[in-house]
């Protein structure tokens, strides 16, 4: 196994060489800044940012072989600046590319035959170096490809927010006075997604660049990197190692992507960090504007309080191109799994009138996360190697629901009823985003959890190939 995962290293690397060779020289703004794992290969051509602010990266990347002739970017076109607060954002997340999710991609778990391997941070920390990067740049390689960003497109969306872990960000000793070290992290995925900016603008795709990992995890989930305590915000070393990663995204590809969210769903319900984190989004605002200008959207979340705690926060005159992120999920508690179809969608738009005057006295506000789950039956959803409470296999002796069958998994075991409720609750879902700024769901794609995926919404036909399509436009009236 692990001499086919390095033959198949090599032949990705010759691709990406390649096509190097074959692009035209430009001059670049990106200097490279640490040597990283695609050998010597550094083609450049030009990306232009969602902002429309033209750069060129020496450490792009071509498309790989996985991608169809169909949707070469080799002639880039012009991307139209997306209207923040006029036009209504539909977008879609690119979940467990580049920062790890057992549950999106559990294979890349099971592979390793270790239980103990639960996270990205224990990926890197259990497994033999050259074997976890050859297993990561074959998942950055293929997971998502530009034909994926040819179908988001056709599909009539026009963002992604795609995820990145401080540890893919090759920070240097002239960018922070902290550690460069990301040890046990495997770091690599940088021109990966230097590659993926430029599918993005090659198809007419908007980008928000969501830090979703941050030094000591900013929530203790698997999804931050690490599965455990949250000690982001345990001393100030990790808070200002993290504007140092904020700094140098801005820096570097400020001008390739539209939005810039500072960090993924911080701890607030924590007690002793709501004051932490109100700080840094100053902080991380005042550095983005001081590396990238005032033309690149800066997103903060409500980190777990509800956007009206948030209310009169960065509103003046000293904050301005700032969102509001907010997430909506209704899988992770016992009352909301007791919900009937009906509970569901009249949760889901009793949240509007909330949101509609959030955003009309404070920040732009989106829902940018969200899916069509209604259990957390998923594989792992909840953690490697931890059951769900829809079956009780999370904590016996609690609450059960019934099987999980039939509720996610592969769509084949989807009734009718079932898919025409999936297309109910996703319009109940769209109508909260629309009646704001917009919304993204999570995620395009999963292996087995359909019910999680756009892709999957799409093929199954309970998600709309157009998604200003309703069957029920009146459904949150």
């Amino acid at each position: 196994m692990l001499l086919l995962l390095r033959l198949l290293r090599l032949h990705l690397l010759l691709g990406l060489v390649l096509g190097a060779l074959s692009s035209h020289a430009q001059k670049c703004r990106l200097v490279p800044r640490q040597q990283v794992h695609l050998g010597s290969t550094n083609p450049q051509g030009p990306l232009s940012g969602g902002n429309n602010d033209t750069v060129a990266s020496s450490t792009s990347v071509q498309p790989s072989q996985t991608s169809s002739s169909s949707a070469s970017a080799s002639a880039t076109p012009s991307i139209t600046p997306f209207n923040y607060g006029k036009d209504i954002i539909r977008g879609v997340n690119l979940g467990g590319w580049f920062v790890l999710e057992p549950w999106i991609t559990p294979s890349i778990f099971e592979n390793t035959n270790n239980s103990d391997i639960i996270d990205e941070y224990t990926f890197g920390q259990m497994l033999d170096e050259d074997y976890a990067l050859d297993v990561l740049q074959n998942h950055w390689a293929t997971w998502i490809t530009e034909d994926d960003f040819v179908a988001i497109k056709a599909a009539g969306l026009n963002h992604v927010r795609m995820q990145i872990g401080y540890w893919s960000v090759p920070l240097t000793s002239a960018d922070t006075n902290f550690t460069t070290s990301v040890a046990p992290y495997v770091p690599g995925a940088w021109p990966y997604l230097l590659r993926a900016l430029g599918w993005a603008r090659a198809h007419g795709v908007h980008v928000i660049l969501d830090l979703h990992g941050a030094p000591g995890s900013q929530n203790g989930f698997d999804n931050s990197g690490r599965r455990g305590n949250a000690n982001w915000a345990q001393g100030s070393s990790n808070v200002n190692r993290t504007l140092d990663v904020i700094r140098f995204l801005a820096e570097q590809i400020g001008g390739m992507i539209d939005v810039l969210e500072v960090l993924n769903e911080p701890a607030g319900y924590q007690s002793d960090i709501g004051g932490i984190i109100a700080g840094y989004w100053q902080d991380a605002y005042d550095v983005v504007r001081a590396a990238a200008g005032s033309s690149l959207k800066v997103m903060i979340g409500d980190a777990f309080l509800g956007v009206a705690h948030w209310d009169g926060f960065m509103t003046g005159s000293s904050a301005q191109g700032v969102l509001m992120d907010y997430h909506e999920y209704q899988v992770f508690n016992y009352n909301q799994l007791a919900f009937d179809d009906n509970d569901h969608i009249g949760s889901s738009c009793s949240v509007l009138s909330q949101l509609q005057s959030y955003a009309s006295q404070n920040l732009f506000t989106i829902s940018g996360e969200w899916s069509n789950a209604v259990t957390d039956c998923a594989k792992w959803l909840n953690g490697r190697g931890v059951g769900a409470r829809w079956d009780g296999t999370w904590q016996p002796g609690q609450q059960v629901f019934g099987s999980c069958d039939g509720w996610s998994g592969n769509m084949s075991s989807f009734s009718d009823d079932y898919k025409m409720f999936l297309r109910k609750y996703w319009e109940s879902q769209v109508a909260i985003g629309e009646a704001v700024q917009g919304w993204i769901f999570w995620t395009w794609k999963a292996e087995n959890a359909d019910d999680w995926s756009y892709q999957r919404g799409l093929e199954g036909g309970w998600i709309p190939q157009d998604p200003t399509d309703r069957m029920y436009p009146d459904i949150c009236s």
